[in-house]
């Protein structure tokens, strides 16, 4: 392994740390309505449990409200009954083959509330970025250790890897700033 391979693995590792923290955001809900909201509630479907995206279209009816197709007639109720039961403090309702799905206006509270967990989801991306600079530093040191690359080698790439962390916690930071302002904005 060489300092260029230690570099691209960091970087690529941070990479889906970004990504993952994206996804995560995208999760936590803001007043707006977004299909995405429903992709962690699974439904029983003949026994096993699935994301509603695979038994139903969700799609958009306006900024507050996602519509839920089913695409059998039998599992609207089950969809429903998901939806309700889920941790999201949202209230379907159907009509006919369609399910309404309003998105409730969010309290000041309840924003601050939201504000926090995504401060939480941006520390833990956080951790987990640094836990990868880390084990890219020690790979640098054992390199060192076993005389594959000089002091100066070293020195750079610790260096590389610090600069390549930087960029990423700042992009997490303004990934962050950005979801703040979204969620308490009126």
């Amino acid at each position: 392994m060489t300092i260029a391979d230690i570099k691209k693995n960091a970087e690529a590792k941070m990479a889906k740390s970004i990504e993952a923290f994206k996804s995560e955001l995208q999760k936590i809900r803001t007043g707006r309505a977004h299909p995405g909201i429903l992709d962690q509630v699974h439904v029983d479907y003949y026994g096993s449990m699935v994301p509603i995206s695979q038994v139903a279209n969700v799609s958009l009816l306006d900024a507050r409200t996602i519509s839920v197709q089913p695409w059998e007639k039998g599992m609207g109720a089950k969809i429903e009954k998901a939806i309700r039961e889920s941790d999201l403090g949202l209230n379907p309702s159907s009509q006919g083959d369609l399910i309404r799905v309003p998105m409730p206006p969010l309290s000041e509270e309840r924003r601050k509330d939201l504000v926090k967990v995504t401060k939480g989801a941006a520390e833990d991306a956080k951790v987990a970025i640094r836990n990868l600079r880390r084990d890219a530093n020690e790979q640098a040191k054992k390199l060192l250790k076993d005389k594959l690359i000089t002091e100066d080698d070293e020195r750079r790439s610790l260096d590389e890897v610090q600069k390549l962390t930087d960029r990423t916690i700042a992009e997490v930071d303004k990934l962050l700033a950005a979801k703040e302002t979204e969620i308490l904005a009126v």
